[in-house]
């Protein structure tokens, strides 16, 4: 038996992690979301459940079923087994989530990371090309969340050097979705 997980946000970014054989996927029937917790100080990525929404994200093999780093990257969340599907075909994996009832809205005492959201965009630009970093921004609630812009010092542990290109990409998706970015 084979273990994944489907990553939505900076484990689309393989730059991010050395998980073999990632596939692109989809997910039905969830959103992402912006949401903090009192396990850490920032908000982070998670997701939620929409009948009307399906996400895009990177499918990857947890080498024999050895799930214990990676439950260490994604502190703060729980596994969820769910479906998810591969060129027509369903098999299990599982997601990354905040269970009900204990994310927050962000606020400005947890705000988003523009360097996370650099690392996110550039794995979907990389994975999906313009279109794909677009349905990331359309995909995703808490854009009225303050953005700390710590490009210049990245406050993000994963955090990833993005291209003249790639940084205008996500500066012009964040002025989409009526995102502010404090200095």
């Amino acid at each position: 038996m084979t273990h994944h997980f489907f990553g939505y946000g900076s484990l689309v970014n393989r730059a991010t992690h050395a998980y073999p054989n990632g596939q692109r996927a989809s997910l039905a029937g969830w959103r992402r979301a912006w949401v903090h917790t009192a396990a850490l100080p920032r908000s982070f990525l998670s997701v939620i459940r929409d009948p009307g929404c399906t996400i895009h994200g990177l499918i990857a093999e947890v080498p024999g079923g050895d799930w214990s780093a990676l439950d260490i990257r994604e502190e703060g969340y729980t596994r969820q087994p769910d479906q998810a599907m591969i060129s027509g075909a369903a098999f299990p994996i599982q997601v990354y989530a905040i269970p009900d009832g204990m994310g927050h809205a962000p606020a400005h005492d947890y705000p988003i990371l523009l360097s996370y959201v650099d690392a996110v965009v550039q794995g979907f630009l990389t994975e999906y090309g313009d279109q794909g970093a677009a349905h990331f921004f359309e995909t995703t609630t808490g854009w009225d969340a303050p953005i700390l812009n710590d490009r210049k010092v990245p406050q993000y542990p994963r955090s990833q050097r993005l291209s003249a290109q790639a940084q205008a990409v996500v500066d012009a998706g964040l002025r989409g979705v009526g995102a502010k970015v404090l200095p």
